[in-house]
């Protein structure tokens, strides 16, 4: 929602979206605000543990099956499977959707990979239509004053939809961009370690052929960690032009390296406070 500096300072209740690329510090921040008057809603959190959380045990329990001894005992009940995800390991969900490569590196085909990026594509959404509902549970049943809504980086993906239309009704859309210092750690961070994303769906196949005709390979025989490695940087620039298109409109903007240097809540409505009047 849009608004002004004062009323934003006076809201008794805040709630704010933070929206930005993951590993941006979204979480961190969220983390770092009083746990005893805002209400932490993790959007990736709600995804696995709500929306994705039969296809997530599924998945592990067709790898689990694949191992004769653990087969065994599936069969016969006498163990079960769960995931244990909280709002700082996330990782059963990474798991699940999985990246698109050669089967023989662990990558998945390109059916399969769509099939998960869809699946997490309306998780995502419901998880987003949750919000306002969330916000009025977390002031009636827990006393909460303030919100914060701690969501994934493909949120710049719902833009013109019902999830949007809910955040932007119901909170303050705070984009958080990254300089070219923090863009070439995010850049180098998944160099190291390359972990499953959501894609857009045109995006993928556009960024496919594209790989395809500089590698002279294809998605069935690609390394995936590889892929994941080579259009993460085009992914970071696709992505901050809708970042930056939805914060025009919607919300506004503060920097990452100004994020970092927040650790308290008063510190954190100063910023959103002159994000705004800088408008």
């Amino acid at each position: 929602m849009k608004t002004t500096a004062l009323e934003f300072i006076n809201e008794p209740h805040k709630a704010i979206t933070l929206m930005g690329m993951s590993g941006i510090g979204k979480t961190t921040l969220a983390s770092k605000l009083p746990k005893t008057n805002w209400f932490h809603y993790s959007g990736d959190y709600r995804i696995g543990t709500k929306y994705l959380e039969e296809p997530i045990l599924d998945n592990i329990k067709e790898r689990a099956m694949e191992v004769p001894f653990l087969r065994t005992l599936l069969k016969t009940d006498s163990i079960y499977i769960s995931s244990n995800i909280t709002v700082d390991n996330l990782d059963p969900i990474s798991s699940f959707l999985g990246k698109i490569g050669a089967p023989s590196k662990e990558g998945l085909t390109l059916k399969e990979f769509s099939k998960r990026q869809e699946l997490h594509k309306s998780a995502e959404i419901n998880a987003m239509k949750d919000v306002p509902e969330f916000i009025e549970k977390s002031r009636r049943i827990y006393g909460y004053d303030h919100f914060i809504n701690d969501a994934g980086g493909s949120i710049c993906e719902l833009i013109d939809s019902e999830a949007m239309d809910a955040l932007v009704d119901h909170t303050v859309i705070l984009y958080i961009e990254e300089n070219d210092e923090v863009r070439q750690t995010l850049i180098e961070r998944s160099k190291n370690h390359p972990k499953p994303l959501y894609y857009n769906h045109d995006f993928l196949v556009n960024h496919l052929e594209i790989y395809k005709q500089e590698t002279d390979g294809d998605h069935e025989s690609m390394d995936p960690d590889e892929f994941v490695r080579w259009i993460f940087p085009r992914l970071l620039d696709y992505r901050k032009t809708k970042y930056q298109a939805i914060a025009k409109q919607h919300g506004y903007t503060v920097q990452a390296s100004d994020i970092m240097n927040v650790n308290s809540e008063n510190q954190l409505i100063d910023l959103v406070a002159k994000a705004i009047e800088s408008e």
